[in-house]
């Protein structure tokens, strides 16, 4: 019987209820996309704002790898499995850069914001992830130099952007962290190669003029 990859997607990501599975999820990104996870650190049980790292002003909690540190992020589909099948509701965490996509981050208000401006621009965007308190812009891997001398090159940047380059991470959905669910405001697209991002430039170009333009270039919170 020929697979349809649409319909395998679909029963990687739901469960009969039609929630996402982080599990299948986690295989997707890993083994179909080539993009580095590993599980993120859970939230405390006892307080969900809160995390159970060491860390008691933890400003990611849940959110952020802790054991295994960042440098185990694989693409291997065994060791995807064996991680999730120990702890299924982990959070998914991507290794930023490198052949994965990196991102730029922002407030959820002024990105939902920056968003509509951007899609009345005409501006194509890539995958979107949402937290209750922030959105983050998946973009092309970048270097940090190719940042700074961006960065640089412009008057003024706010400060409320944060940039989730080489090294870095970013928590996918489905992951259920102390800052809340983690969600795709713009979905990837369906289809079996990992998707399209747009270069760093044109959005931090795109995001800045979009936040100046609508007057919610508010400090970093």
């Amino acid at each position: 019987m020929r697979e349809i990859p649409g319909r395998r997607r679909r029963l990687l990501f739901q469960r009969s209820d039609g929630r996402l599975e982080p599990v299948g999820a986690a295989l997707t990104y890993a083994t179909e996309w080539q993009w580095p996870v590993l599980p993120g650190v859970a939230a405390d049980p006892q307080g969900r704002s809160r995390c159970s790292c060491p860390d008691p002003d933890c400003t990611v909690p849940g959110a952020h790898p802790f054991d295994p540190g960042l440098l185990a992020a694989t693409t291997d589909e065994r060791m995807v499995r064996w991680w999730w099948s120990n702890r299924p509701t982990a959070p998914i965490i991507l290794a930023t850069g490198g052949k994965a996509p990196c991102a730029v981050s922002l407030p959820a208000l002024p990105a939902a914001r920056a968003l509509e401006a951007l899609d009345r621009s005409g501006m194509r965007l890539g995958p979107v992830v949402a937290s209750p308190t922030r959105w983050a812009i998946l973009v092309k891997p970048y270097s940090m130099e190719q940042l700074g001398e961006l960065l640089y090159a412009k008057d003024f940047v706010p400060g409320s952007l944060r940039f989730h380059g080489e090294g870095g991470y970013l928590a996918l959905p489905p992951s259920g962290t102390g800052q809340g669910e983690i969600r795709w405001e713009r979905a990837p697209l369906p289809g079996s190669a990992s998707p399209w991002v747009p270069d760093v430039e044109a959005v931090v170009d795109a995001v800045v003029e979009a936040l100046t333009r609508t007057g919610v270039s508010a400090p970093e919170f």
